[in-house]
């Protein structure tokens, strides 16, 4: 059996599941009945790096970097393609009846984040090798990969990850739309528009020829209707542009994020409001047709000025805190990421590391983050130690691949899922290592400062913190020392003390002690209560009416039905039957006497011949 059928058949098998999704390394599953799923049995698979229940009948299994295959050839399995999959009406039925926490809407606001931005993990990490490669190239001298005067290879090299980041905004508008139910082509067109070279020549400048035929050329704006100013105090040239007679302030959208989420949550309020104005035989032309002349201009005259003022708020907050008390804002980020990224509420970080690049042309966030995914994949260096010390096979392959992902993909999840949230020894250990790690590129940074008079570790790019990416960081030292004093810290710790309680290490060697198999048991069923437990079949209303048959006692039979009225207590106490009880929906307890297991036999072999 594949691992795609293992995993469907214990989550309850196709006809449990509700909908499947996977993120960077889980596959999410949305049952119908969560409660029989043994996640021993589910961690137990081959390939499984560990299981995680949820609240809401969700389960989450961890695969790693294989999710995507996986996922691929679980919706291929044949009892996948014949369920029937819920209607859109039956699906947002269940949304509304799920009880989401005491704050839904805030909920509803990180789940958008979190689905906006989690497809585009993969791009991001391929951009983010890319961008290390270059920064190893730099490191070796072979060429200047910040400079301006480039030829035209390594022109051509940034192009492979600088566009990741420049149409970031229509990726990010794609899939905040979808996950609002809008068109997404919608929401990736009206973002395109403020990215396209007719916008950006709006606020462009040309050289024009000065009077007289002097040969000599004046710098001019392109267009009449253009003014700019310059902020004497921040540096800053700002244009303002008159469009029928109204102010537009022009602004570079490429890398924004803030700017497409406000323009998707408004679009879809607009879109439905047009979609039940206009009939359905002529929404497909004036639905897309309104939504982008109303859109468009909101975005640009309201939506772009507001996430732009926003976002750089934000993050000159934080950089005057950085450049200030470099250590206080070393300390916070590692501490408070770990708590963060188990309930997605770390993307709005992620979101301002992404804006500060933009804006500021380099990242101070990046470096004290990197710290806590260090003291995270030293933990599970921790485990893997441990585990490959007692043999535990099962732990040092769940370990070997988080650490894996961890080292070489920068991606925390395979440990804090798989691992981490299982076992409440290594948190504290973890936040440990996340607070050293801290104190020392605080510390580092105190004593120093970079050229362009800006405190701690700098990165030009959005990076996944990994030994790859090492290189990106600068000054690339104090970065290292101390990613390398947060990983060994939680590695030792982890080490020293154990990840499991005394109780879970007890239960960890009865599991690895060879059991004993019993003694084959041969039950003799005669024709007689062969043919009474037909009959008990019968009054159970019908073969397949009955899910399981199990003898619990001496004198019971536990009977699971799948329909509790089709059941007859009158046929059964006819056929023998000394008592019948309703123990919950479905269950049900025969008294059958001092032949129970007999009777019990005989009902399992008629089952299994139909």
């Amino acid at each position: 059996m594949s691992t795609a059928s293992e995993i469907v058949a214990a989550v309850g098998g196709a006809p449990n599941i509700k909908s499947l999704t996977h993120c960077a390394t889980r596959l999410r599953f949305e049952l119908f009945d969560a409660s029989g799923i043994d996640q021993t049995q589910v961690e137990a698979i081959t390939g499984v790096m560990g299981a995680v229940p949820q609240s809401g009948d969700r389960f989450q299994v961890i695969i790693g970097g294989a999710v995507a295959t996986v996922f691929q050839e679980i919706n291929a399995l044949p009892e996948m393609s014949s369920r029937q999959p819920m209607t859109d009406a039956e699906v947002k039925a269940a949304a509304r009846a799920k009880g989401r926490g005491k704050f839904a809407w805030l909920d509803s606001f990180f789940e958008y984040l979190s689905d906006s931005f989690r497809p585009l993990l993969g791009v991001l990490l391929g951009a983010s090798l890319i961008l290390a490669t270059a920064a190893i190239l730099d490191a070796f001298g072979i060429f200047d990969f910040q400079s301006d005067a480039k030829a035209a290879p390594w022109v051509f090299l940034d192009a492979m990850w600088r566009g990741v980041f420049y149409f970031l905004p229509i990726a990010v508008a794609y899939n905040a739309s979808k996950k609002l139910d809008v068109d997404p082509w919608l929401g990736a067109v009206i973002m395109g528009s403020l990215l396209t070279p007719d916008f950006i020549q709006l606020g462009s400048k040309v050289y024009t020829e000065t009077a007289g035929g002097s040969g000599l050329f004046a710098e001019a704006l392109r267009y009449t209707e253009t003014v700019c100013t310059t902020n004497a105090t921040l540096g800053k040239e700002s244009c303002v542009v008159n469009i029928f007679g109204l102010p537009l302030q022009l602004s570079d959208y490429g890398g924004q994020v803030f700017v497409p989420l406000l323009m998707a949550a408004l679009l879809a309020v607009v879109y439905r409001a047009l979609k039940r104005i206009f009939p359905e035989n002529v929404q497909m032309v004036f639905v897309p047709f309104f939504s982008m002349i109303i859109m468009v201009p909101i975005t640009a005259f309201l939506l772009g000025p507001i996430g732009i003022w926003a976002g750089n708020g934000i993050g000159d907050g934080l950089a005057w805190l950085n450049n200030h008390a470099p250590i206080v804002f070393a300390i916070i980020i590692p501490l408070v990421y770990p708590f963060l990224v188990p309930l997605g509420l770390h993307w709005p970080l992620n979101a301002l590391m992404l804006l500060n690049i933009d804006n500021l042309g380099y990242d101070f966030i990046q470096g004290p983050m990197g710290t806590w995914n260090f003291a995270c994949f030293g933990a599970t260096a921790g485990v893997l130690f441990i585990a490959t010390r007692d043999k535990d096979i099962t732990m040092r392959q769940t370990a070997t691949g988080a650490l894996a992902a961890g080292l070489f993909g920068g991606i925390a999840e395979p440990s804090l899922y798989g691992i981490h949230l299982r076992f409440k020894r290594i948190y504290p250990r973890m936040l440990v290592g996340c607070l050293v790690g801290g104190i020392t590129i605080g510390l580092l940074s105190q004593f120093f400062t970079g050229a362009d008079g800006v405190r701690g570790v700098t990165t030009g790019a959005f990076a996944f913190t990994s030994l790859l990416t090492i290189p990106v960081f600068k000054p690339m030292w104090i970065y290292a020392v101390s990613v390398v004093a947060a990983f060994v810290v939680a590695m030792v710790l982890v080490i020293i003390s154990d990840y499991r309680t005394p109780e879970q290490r007890a239960q960890a060697r009865r599991a690895a002690e060879p059991v004993e198999e019993p003694e084959p048991r041969v039950i003799v069923v005669s024709d007689a209560e062969t043919n009474q437990a037909k009959q008990w079949l019968i009054a159970l209303g019908g073969n397949e009416n009955v899910r399981s048959v199990e003898p619990i006692a001496a004198t019971r039979i536990r009977v699971e039905v799948v329909d509790d009225s089709k059941v007859d207590i009158d046929a059964l106490t006819s056929a023998g039957v000394h008592g019948a009880v309703r123990t919950g929906d479905g269950v049900w307890h025969l008294i059958a006497g001092l032949d129970a297991e007999q009777f019990a036999e005989g009902m399992r072999r008629k089952l299994a011949t139909v």
